[in-house]
Parts: C-alpha cells; sequence; structure tokens
C-alpha cells in the first residue's frame, strides 16, 4: 500500500543521438534483488516525484524500495527495469489480483526525468503488455496526474480511455474553520452512535471493519469494469504490517452503531513523520442505511481535528474525489479543501 501516485514517461519513442534504438529491458524481481538494486529503483520513482512535485516533502529513496516488495498474499506483481549500470533509467510493473478482478492488472510506468523521450517508456511498457496478454488480463488500468501532462497524453496515444476522472484537492490546516468543526462533532442528546480511534484494529472489530471496508464498493466507479472487491480480516492485518515496515502512521476512525454493534462509517489518513508537512487523506464512506445522519461530517471533522494534534509539522491534507461523487466534494469544500490537481484512473482495453 502507497499513498504516493506514480509518473508516466513522456509520449516519444525516437532514440537520442547515440542512445540505441531498442532499450535492454530486463525483469527486476525486488525480493531477489539486492538492497542496493531495490534502492536504485526506490532512487528513481523519488527523483520522478521531485520533478514533478517540487513543492512537496519529497520521497525517501529507501521507503519507496521497501514498497516494491509489499503485496497481499492473493496479489502478484512482475518488474521490469532499463539499467545503466547500477542506475535505474526506466521502471514499470504489473500487478493484479489472483481471485478478484481476474480480467483486470494495474500498470506502473516511470521513466527518469533526465532519461524521457528516448523511448525507454515505450520499451517497458511493450514488456509490461506483452506479459498482460499472457496472463490474460484483458482489462488494464493506471493512474496519471495533471501535475505531469505528458503521462496524459502517453495514456491517450495508448488508446486508453480517461474512466475515472478525479479531483485533487488540498486543506492547508492553517486556514480551518474551527467552529464549524465544531458544529459537525455536535451530537444530539441520547445519539447511540459511539466514535473509536485506532491505529491498530482490534481483534474484536476486525471482521465488522472489514464489513465497513466494502461500503467503499459504492463509490463511483466511472467507466471502471471493475467489479467489487472483498475485504478480509487477513488483508487488513497485511496492510498494518506494511504501513508499520514502512514507518507510516495510518489512523482510522470508525463510527458504531451501540444498538446492533454495525460500524456505519468510517475515515482514515496516512502520515509520515519523515513528510511530515502532508497529510493523505485515504478512504472515507458511510454505510448507505445510515446517510443523512451527519455521521460523515462527523467522523471527517473529528479526523482533522486529530490530525491537528496527533501529526506536529502537518500543514496539508491531501484527498482525491471523483467528480461524479457530489456529496464527498460538498463536504470537502466546506471544510475547506480547494483544487491542487487533477487524477485519472485511464482503462485500457485489450484485444
Amino acid at each position: 500500500m502507497t499513498s504516493t501516485a506514480p509518473n508516466s514517461p513522456e509520449p516519444q519513442a525516437t532514440p537520442a543521438p547515440g542512445w540505441p534504438a531498442a532499450p535492454t529491458v530486463t525483469p527486476f524481481d525486488p525480493h531477489a534483488a539486492t538492497s542496493t538494486q531495490r534502492l536504485a529503483v526506490g532512487q528513481l520513482l523519488a527523483d520522478a516525484f521531485a520533478h514533478t512535485h517540487p513543492d512537496d516533502p519529497a520521497l525517501r529513496a529507501e521507503t519507496e524500495a521497501l514498497g516494491l516488495t509489499h503485496q497481499l498474499p492473493t496479489e502478484r506483481t512482475v518488474h521490469y527495469a532499463v539499467w545503466d549500470g547500477g542506475r535505474a533509467l526506466a521502471w514499470g510493473s504489473l500487478s493484479y489480483d489472483l481471485e478478484q478482478n481476474t480480467h483486470m492488472a494495474h500498470l506502473r510506468l516511470t521513466v527518469h526525468p533526465t532519461m524521457r523521450r528516448q523511448g525507454l517508456g515505450r520499451a517497458v511498457l511493450t514488456r509490461l503488455l506483452t506479459h498482460a496478454d499472457e496472463l490474460g488480463r484483458g482489462t488494464l488500468t493506471s493512474g496519471t496526474s495533471s501535475r505531469s501532462p505528458a503521462g496524459e497524453a502517453f495514456a491517450s496515444t495508448l488508446g486508453a480511455q480517461p474512466a475515472l476522472p478525479m479531483r485533487q484537492s488540498r486543506l492547508d490546516l492553517t486556514t480551518l474553520d474551527h467552529d464549524l468543526l465544531s458544529r459537525w462533532q455536535t451530537r444530539p442528546d441520547g445519539d447511540p452512535f459511539h466514535l473509536h480511534l485506532w491505529q491498530r484494529v482490534p481483534d474484536d472489530y476486525l471482521t465488522r471493519v472489514a464489513d465497513m471496508m466494502m461500503v467503499m464498493n459504492t463509490a463511483p466507479k466511472g467507466d471502471l469494469e471493475q467489479q467489487d472487491w472483498t475485504i478480509t480480516p487477513e488483508m487488513i492485518r497485511s496492510w498494518e504490517a506494511m504501513i508499520e515496515e514502512a514507518n507510516e502512521t495510518r489512523f482510522l476512525m470508525a463510527v458504531e452503531d451501540t444498538r446492533t454493534g454495525q460500524l456505519d462509517a468510517y475515515s482514515e489518513v496516512f502520515w509520515m513523520p519523515e513528510r511530515a508537512a502532508l497529510v493523505y487523506q485515504g478512504a472515507t464512506a458511510v454505510r448507505p442505511s445510515a446517510r443523512g445522519q451527519g455521521l460523515g461530517k462527523w467522523v471527517k471533522a473529528a479526523m482533522l481535528r486529530h490530525v491537528l494534534h496527533a501529526c506536529p509539522g502537518a500543514r496539508w491534507v491531501q484527498t482525491n474525489n471523483a467528480n461524479e461523487n457530489a456529496p464527498m466534494l460538498g463536504i470537502n469544500v466546506a471544510l475547506g479543501f480547494a483544487p491542487y490537481s487533477t487524477f485519472t484512473e485511464w482503462q485500457l482495453k485489450r484485444a
């Protein structure tokens, strides 16, 4: 699990003078690779992020390298890279699940900013597409940010469709309306709902949290041909282990209906001390049967107030919302989230 989006290469396949017409693309196995090799790919990802987000806290190459090894037991990822000695010039991956959405796979592709327009991205992508075809994964997804316009152009030239456009927003924590937060956290007398705060989900709530997380299946999917995901307690424990290993902090707030024990709303954020200024807002969801009772506003306001004292140095909270998700966009706009960029989930159908 990662809270940062990859960058895509620029749409150019013509080799520069002196560069071989066909870059050498080799398989890369993060689990079998040396720590130095993993760190080289991590540095590539960090350099690409710094190029498109120069004002953001820098990614740590060591953390990105570690993330290459993270996956759930039912997930598989294949990696390819272009090397110049010990330096990674380009990298791409194809990730897929063995049990769910078995028609799909997700692509990531990054070329070092100093090595673009030389055909490296297309060379890596060719290997990834061939691998996808061999696996029978005919629906491929990938994400691009408007912070890297060339990535959007590259996806378009491949024939991919912008299946789920999203608004990426940021909240300046110094501008928070504290009166609004207080109003949204005020509950009626005799309110049956109770708010929980966890970093690690207690064992006796694990199954209920998994059930609650599947409410995200009701979030807009746009034109993505994606089936509902099943979340299991085992998946949650795996995510928690990966978050802890990466020295990342995840705060999860959940609203319980004390009459039934059912969890009816939740929200989560991710924060790293090494990148303290930026907090990433993860999922927020309210069970359809519990909507209209202010639970979404309550959990969002409570989480922001918690971030203020639990994440020292935090200045911004960043979130993505599907353009068609008007209710959640409305809550975020009211809190002060302002447009920062756009993020698009692309879908490529293979013959």
